[in-house]
């Protein structure tokens, strides 16, 4: 699991409703977020209303880690679930926040996680089936989810709607419906209830190409 803020770097719990905003695009951030519980999305709206999900942020990882560069976000960040969260302090400049972060840092390891996931997402999104793509999202989501110590068994919580998966891979809701009854056909994946079970992770992992965590 990652190492959370110690209780220096943390101001008082903020606890966000679901589908409220933990930030807004274009707004100046002045501290980062260490999510306790609940989910969180980064996403882009089109001119037309359709959104594109970028990111998700679980339990036990930081939000947004990338706001430490000091630009003020071109997304905003959105509570999929009720989240509660640590505000951590962010220090003013870079350089100050640079001199801070040593090799071992979270945050830093989690800013550079954030590079790796966004960069295997692009792969995923450019060059891979539809299938594929939810296969990754699944395994994905499962390992962060182990590294919290939330996977029980071969289950863990799910609380992404058909639709949110949607805008995560890039589909139509028909289409993720359709990939979610295969997978199950299968053997490899089972939604139901808002907790997802994965059934044979090797042979998603295989169907995704991804790499073992």
């Amino acid at each position: 699991m990652m190492r959370g803020p110690s209780p220096a770097d943390t101001l008082a719990l903020r606890r966000v409703r679901a589908r409220s905003y933990l930030a807004y695009a274009g707004e100046e951030q002045h501290q980062l977020y260490y999510i306790q519980e609940g989910w969180a999305a980064r996403f882009r709206l089109l001119t037309d209303g359709r959104r594109q999900i970028t990111a998700l942020f679980l339990p036990g990882e930081y939000c947004e880690p990338l706001w430490l560069l000091g630009e003020r976000p071109e997304q905003s960040i959105i509570a999929l679930t009720q989240v509660l969260a640590h505000p951590v302090v962010q220090w003013s400049t870079l350089a100050g926040a640079l001199q801070k972060l040593e090799p071992s840092s979270p945050i830093l390891q989690a800013m550079i996680e954030s590079f790796n996931r966004q960069s295997n997402w692009i792969v995923s999104l450019g060059r891979k089936t539809a299938i594929e793509r939810l296969s990754d999202l699944f395994c994905d989501v499962f390992e962060r989810m182990e590294r919290a110590g939330l996977v029980y068994g071969d289950q863990c919580a799910m609380p992404l709607t058909q639709a949110d998966l949607a805008d995560i891979a890039g589909l139509t809701t028909v289409h993720v419906n359709r990939i979610l009854h295969e997978l199950k056909s299968r053997g490899l994946v089972e939604l139901r209830s808002k907790w997802l079970r994965i059934l044979d992770l090797e042979s998603l992992r295989l169907l995704a190409m991804a790499k073992a965590a």
